[in-house]
């Protein structure tokens, strides 16, 4: 659809306008197929001195859904957090503006374009990333580092969840789907039994900070994308995210997204300003990303078996078997896997 045929493009342009230092309208708008939750649209605001490249990120239609899940925040908390990372020298793209009703678009925010890749196999096989590679492990460990930094007193209000939160979320959610998973089962347990304690300290977590979410170009690690499931929790959780299998899209040897070793992803994590450590606390989250992978696995198929005949669905839907695997590699790894 051309700018000129699309009905956000006149009040857009007029955003443009208004917020762009020197634009006299927009180019280019087109509508990008990432974004599974929320709309993505790239843009062009035009000025004298050349197109300034940006990024609508707005809700579906320009309306939230207040039906959807309580875990994800508002777009307007998820522009503020932006601009906090950013503060905190947390790489992410610049906010420009946060729609207002008045601009007749809807819910959402404009944010810079920045140039890159966010593509796994690009990223893992292309040779335009080799040399960024070996660097990726550490600068996810430094960059998260940086984001844990944030003072909580500056945050806007978010969810808390702590690990016994998040294990009985997600088993009520499993309890839901009526399909009994025995290796869940005896993972939900195991998690129960090796909970962080209550006394662990929280941070603000991203909470989706994985392939997909970081924009990477040659150089190595450029922007922090999605904060829409940021939550106040523990901050083991997004060194373990990173690593479960599904993110490593094949190279199950390379547990950091494919790229790296949880060494240097440690390594940045603590020489970037993070506290030590915890590698029983990063197990214990590990388990349970992937367990949330699996439950999540399990509710694409329901959705499939119930008339949503998405072939996104019935892939998707059909891992929760790998994802049993993965759980006893974790729970009763073989000699020389651990």
């Amino acid at each position: 659809m051309g700018a000129e045929a699309n009905p956000i493009a006149a009040p857009l342009a007029e955003v443009a306008r208004k917020h762009i230092d020197g634009a006299t309208g927009i180019a280019g708008l087109k509508r990008l197929s990432g974004g599974a939750s929320q709309e993505i649209w790239s843009f062009d605001a035009t000025t004298s001195d050349g197109a300034v490249p940006l990024i609508l990120r707005r809700a579906p239609g320009g309306v939230r859904d207040t039906g959807r899940s309580g875990t994800a925040v508002a777009l307007e908390t998820e522009a503020e957090l932006i601009r906090l990372a950013g503060a905190a020298g947390v790489p992410v793209p610049p906010v420009r503006h946060v729609l207002t009703e008045e601009d007749g678009i809807g819910q959402g925010f404009v944010m810079d374009r920045i140039p890159g890749e966010t593509l796994a196999r690009k990223i893992l096989r292309d040779e335009e990333f080799a040399e960024a590679r070996p660097k990726l492990a550490r600068q996810c460990g430094e960059v998260i580092a940086r984001l844990h930094k944030i003072d909580k007193a500056t945050l806007p209000q978010l969810r808390v969840a702590t690990g016994k939160d998040e294990v009985e979320q997600y088993f009520q959610t499993y309890k839901q789907l009526d399909y009994p998973h025995p290796v869940f089962e005896l993972a939900f347990r195991w998690l129960r039994d090796n909970a962080p304690p209550d006394t662990t300290e929280l941070t603000l977590v991203h909470g989706d900070f994985r392939n997909g979410n970081l924009m990477i170009g040659p150089d190595g690690l450029r922007a922090v994308l999605d904060w829409e499931i940021a939550h106040v929790g523990d901050p083991m959780a997004d060194l373990s995210w990173i690593c479960i299998n599904p993110w490593r899209f094949g190279n199950i040897d390379m547990p950091v997204g494919g790229f790296g070793t949880r060494e240097d992803l440690f390594a940045g994590y603590e020489a970037g300003g993070g506290d030590k450590v915890d590698p029983a606390r990063v197990k214990f989250w590990e388990v349970l990303g992937t367990l949330k992978w699996g439950v999540m696995c399990m509710g694409m198929a329901s959705a499939f078996l119930q008339g949503d005949r998405s072939v996104e669905r019935a892939t998707i839907g059909r891992r929760s078997s790998e994802t049993e695997v993965d759980l006893m590699r974790l729970l009763a790894p073989l000699k020389g896997t651990e």
